[in-house]
């Protein structure tokens, strides 16, 4: 009994063993299937993504080749634009010295012209002076004879005595024409040398005055040109009292205007505005005191001046009058 137990238990574990076995066969085809389909699902997703994918990559190199087609023909146009753009430029170019060489080529032959017009009436005059020199000669040898047969000189008399006349005659004409073009002469020189002279002083009379005759003082502000004048123009008449310049104050900002011919004078009244504008106190005797003291420091430049002018040269022992004339030589302008 227990022999045949435990082979109905083995057989039992046997077949419980076999059914185990087919069922892990059964459950590892079933996972191999899933597996397969899935693998099969996800292949197929693979491909549409990639078939996706390539198409899109398809449109975007379709459209970049657009773009870079359009980029082409938008240059090409460009270019084409500019190119037609330089062509006309060389036609135009082209066609004005097509107009100049047209005016040089009328020129020259408005020159041929004229010369050969000026060569036909040269021939012409050359003719009437051989005619007129045949008839001279005709009249000369006439006279000749005609001297011969009055007076029953020589041939070579009668040509001393023809060449003696002719050469007195010529005399007298040559000194008739001599005085005559003597003078036109005169006369087209003078009005030349008044066209000459006139068109200079138009043309630099005005500037050359302008920098002899005119000094410019800056000024600090506009406000200051009241002070300059003062109340009812005592200072500025102070001070072109006490220097004998013009002081000219306009509208120009910030500016007054010294005019007057003598050069020192208005020297000393530029240094003394100067002063009296650095100082600020501007009234009569405050004018009349700088005027003053400015006069003696322009003596003293003269002469330094003078002096210096003097060691330059090599001209030594100089009267003092002599040295302030040489220094003062420094304010003057050529013709002042």
């Amino acid at each position: 009994m227990p022999q045949d137990f435990l082979g109905d238990v083995s057989a039992l574990q046997a077949v419980a063993l076999l059914a185990a076995l087919a069922a892990g066969y059964l459950v590892h085809k079933l996972v191999l299937g899933l597996r397969a389909k899935g693998a099969g699902a996800l292949a197929r997703r693979i491909i549409q993504e990639a078939e996706r994918e390539a198409e899109t990559k398809k449109r975007e190199s379709r459209l970049e080749a657009k773009d870079e087609l359009y980029r082409t023909r938008a240059r090409f146009e460009e270019e084409s634009q500019e190119r037609r753009k330089e062509l006309k430029k060389l036609e135009r170019r082209l066609g004005q010295r097509e107009e100049n060489l047209d005016r040089k080529l009328d020129l020259l032959e408005k020159k041929d012209r004229d010369h050969s017009e000026r060569s036909r009436q040269l021939s012409a005059a050359e003719k009437d002076l051989q005619e007129k020199k045949r008839e001279l000669d005709a009249l000369a040898e006439q006279e000749r004879k005609a001297l011969q047969r009055v007076s029953g000189m020589s041939a070579e008399e009668a040509r001393r005595l023809l060449l003696s006349r002719v050469e007195e005659e010529v005399r007298e004409e040559a000194a008739v024409i001599i005085k005559r073009a003597g003078e036109e002469a005169a006369r087209t020189s003078e009005k030349k040398a008044r066209e000459i002279v006139s068109l200079a002083i138009q043309r630099c009379a005005a500037d050359h005055v302008v920098e002899s005759t005119v000094s410019v003082v800056t000024l600090p502000n506009d406000e200051m040109k009241g002070r300059i004048i003062g109340r009812e123009g005592r200072n500025i008449r102070a001070l072109e009292n006490a220097t004998g310049i013009n002081v000219i104050i306009d509208d120009t900002p910030e500016a007054v205007v010294l005019s007057g011919f003598d050069q020192v004078r208005r020297e000393t009244a530029r240094i003394s505005l100067q002063r009296l504008i650095s100082d600020g106190r501007i009234h009569p005797a405050r004018i009349e005191d700088v005027v003053a003291k400015v006069k003696q420091e322009m003596e003293v430049t003269i002469r330094e001046v003078g002096e210096k002018a003097a060691f330059d040269i090599g001209v030594h022992g100089l009267h003092q009058e002599e040295i302030k004339l040489l220094g003062r030589l420094k304010y003057r302008t050529s013709y002042g």
